[in-house]
């Protein structure tokens, strides 16, 4: 579909929306889901909007997509969850917003807890202990 389609329909190609969470376009992503964009929209891999930005370190866009619902509960076709994601990347304040949230450390086949361990994170082990 062009833009142009998009714009006659008053659609919006879900590939636009998923590279929004990647560049952490919390703006216009909050603004689509306000309009009524589901906020646990997952493409072909499973990854909802909230991984997508945790795993590209948006604590923004991750922080508005909470504040919109989005559920950090949910678990990609690999097993992570939006915590795994943004604990892998290092991203102390998504992870922050993510355990405020309640996600659990221990959720998914690649959980949080096990991707700290994994890769040596101690900082991100401590955070999920909440030791920092």
């Amino acid at each position: 579909m062009s833009s142009e389609d998009s714009a006659s329909t008053g659609t919006v190609p879900a590939g636009h929306l998923f590279d929004l969470a990647r560049n952490g376009a919390t703006e216009e992503l909050a603004a689509y889901v306000d309009a009524g964009v589901p906020v646990d929209l997952t493409n072909t891999a499973g990854d909802t909007l909230l991984v997508l930005a945790s795993y590209y370190a948006h604590a923004d866009t991750v922080a508005a997509l909470l504040a919109r619902g989005a559920d950090h509960a949910r678990v990609n076709d690999k097993g992570q969850t939006a915590l795994a994601a943004g604990v892998f990347k290092q991203a102390t304040d998504v992870v922050r917003h993510l355990l405020a949230a309640g996600a659990d450390p221990d959720l998914g086949d690649m959980n949080a807890r096990m991707t700290a361990q994994f890769f040596g994170l101690t900082e991100m082990a401590e955070l999920l202990d909440g030791r920092s």
